[in-house]
């Protein structure tokens, strides 16, 4: 992830992704850069619109969140209430089994 921080930082900076720059923002993190994985990020990113990119990455969680609340949040709640009981239920039997 530090690899993609680094582009990302450079990015946000208007700096050019470039293998040196990745490079040497890494080595400033404190981070040992491989320089076979610095060559892969930075041949990926290639004629890759950032700004979009991340736009879209953002957005995704929020549209994969929008059918669970479409179906109702009904069904979800209760799950989760049952998973918390059975959770509570495994605790309260160990912590019996201490005491004997």
């Amino acid at each position: 992830m530090e690899y993609v921080y680094a582009a990302m930082l450079l990015h946000s900076s208007e700096n050019e992704i470039s293998e040196d720059a990745v490079t040497a923002v890494l080595k400033a993190a404190g981070v040992s850069a491989d320089a076979a994985r610095v060559k892969a990020l930075v041949a990926s990113l290639d004629g890759v619109d950032i700004a979009d990119a991340m736009t879209q990455a953002v957005a995704a969680p929020a549209a994969a969140a929008a059918p669970v609340a479409a179906a109702g949040g009904d069904a979800p709640a209760e799950a989760v209430v049952e998973e918390e009981e059975e959770d509570e239920e495994a605790s309260f039997g160990g912590l019996g089994d201490l005491f004997g």
